[in-house]
């Protein structure tokens, strides 16, 4: 008979999400990892396979909770999606509870050639979720709920820019104010006559 497992792997794996997304995938070493999961090199291995295979699936387990993407299924229109995307990152990357800003955006920041191949998946993830605000957007200028003409790349881009930013400010020490300050100023880029703030008020008219 095998041995019974004698930690809970689920918990073992969120100690592990919480590494890789404090120190980057590069920096954490194995030993920082089974140090702070409490198991040894071996078990590691013999449950998770290498360090590469453990961060694949940190990185599954990190978005079940996407809010991005259910924030673009679940808004009956691209603006109300993109106002509750910049209103839960301003909630979701200053929570104390973990470490600041998105595991996506800053587990790869430093990785050497070695890496590369970790570097270019988590950018294909990156890379998927402008595609998924674009098509959202251009599904809104069809709908004719946008105006004909509206650039649904250019604001994917923008908006990809302006959430990655939050996560870089709130490493950076930003406060959730300080994004939902970002976050308002943001969405007077939206098409239209100045926006809305986040919180569904008007947003400043511009000067």
């Amino acid at each position: 008979m095998s041995r019974k497992r004698a930690f809970d792997r689920d918990a073992v794996l969120d100690i592990a999400l919480t590494e890789f997304w404090r120190h980057g995938y590069e920096a954490t070493s194995i030993a920082s990892l089974t140090a702070a999961m409490g198991i040894r090199p071996p078990s590691l291995y013999a449950t998770f396979g290498d360090k590469r295979r453990l961060f694949e699936e940190v990185v599954e387990r990190y978005q079940r909770d996407d809010f991005s993407a259910r924030a673009l299924a679940e808004e009956p229109t691209a603006r109300a999606a993109i106002v509750r995307m910049l209103r839960q990152a301003a909630v979701e990357y200053t929570d104390p509870e973990h470490p600041p800003g998105c595991l996506i955006f800053s587990a790869t920041v430093n990785v050497g050639p070695e890496s590369a191949d970790v570097c270019e998946a988590m950018r294909g993830i990156r890379e998927a979720a402008k595609t998924a605000i674009a098509a959202r957007v251009a599904s809104d200028v069809a709908a004719g709920l946008l105006p004909e003409g509206t650039d649904a790349e250019a604001l994917a881009l923008f908006y990809a820019a302006t959430i990655q930013g939050m996560s870089t400010q709130a490493r950076d020490g930003a406060t959730r104010r300080d994004l939902e300050r970002i976050a308002e100023l943001a969405m007077l880029a939206w098409p239209g006559a100045g926006g809305d703030a986040p919180d569904g008020r008007p947003g400043p008219t511009p000067g």
